[in-house]
């Protein structure tokens, strides 16, 4: 992990821009903390440029209760190296989507498990590169999506302790036999009307999940109308399984 920038943000937010070999990401951390702070990994759809501002508002909302926050960039994404075969699986999606037909597996598939099984990984060595450094300490949650990437790293890195899962993509039927050895707390954060998502997928995921604590939180409005408490009741879910 090399680190490239380093800004003081004007609410006691560190901000350092690093790569962790050729892979760019972010971590904000209290400015004045005086002991180890648990960690939040934000998992977010796309590139750390275009989704910098969210990342930023959900990083801020972390640190002001007390955690650091970090994320790094998906496979694909941003000035990463593109996937050809990533990019015709989206044409083929947002063409059956537009046609009104439904999603076939092959398509998801082709889409969403290449990515899982390239970032998982990728998000481990973060894992093992952060709690080396001065102040990150204890427990490690997870929040945001993409929704595959999330049930994977709950079923095979034990360090993650507590996720917060955004219903906000299509999910394989390998995923959701997957999730079925997720045993972590979980809540699962759905937007209804969500046109970037199948519903029923969603359910079914959740439904499939094996934790013995799983919440849904499910509310009306398409993928960014998202409600505004829906961050206290994620600070309360984090305070009852980081701290």
């Amino acid at each position: 992990m090399r680190f490239r920038t380093e800004q003081r943000l004007d609410d006691d937010v560190a901000e350092r821009g690093f790569t962790l070999g050729d892979i760019p990401g972010t971590l904000w951390t209290p400015g004045s903390a005086t002991a180890p702070v648990p960690l939040i990994l934000l998992g977010h759809p796309g590139g750390l440029d275009r989704m910098y501002p969210r990342l930023l508002a959900r990083a801020r909302s972390a640190v002001a209760q007390g955690y650091a926050a970090a994320t790094i960039e998906l496979p694909g994404a941003g000035d990463r190296p593109r996937s050809p075969a990533a990019d015709q699986a989206r044409a083929d999606l947002r063409r059956v989507l537009a046609a009104g037909e439904p999603v076939d597996d092959g398509i998801v598939d082709r889409l969403v498990l290449p990515l899982v099984d390239a970032a998982v990984p990728e998000w481990q060595a973060l894992l093992d590169a952060l709690p080396a450094l001065p102040g990150i300490g204890g427990p490690v949650g997870y929040s945001g999506g993409v929704i595959s990437i999330g049930v994977r790293l709950g079923v095979v890195e034990p360090r993650i302790t507590a996720a917060l899962l955004y219903a906000g993509s299509f999910v394989p039927r390998a995923i959701v036999d997957q999730a079925r050895r997720f045993t972590i707390p979980v809540q699962v954060l759905l937007q209804w009307d969500d046109e970037w998502n199948d519903r029923q997928m969603a359910l079914d995921l959740f439904d499939a999940l094996g934790s013995g604590e799983k919440t849904l939180h499910a509310n009306m409005g398409g993928h960014t109308g998202v409600p505004a408490f829906e961050a206290d009741e994620a600070n309360r879910f984090f305070a009852r399984h980081l701290r």
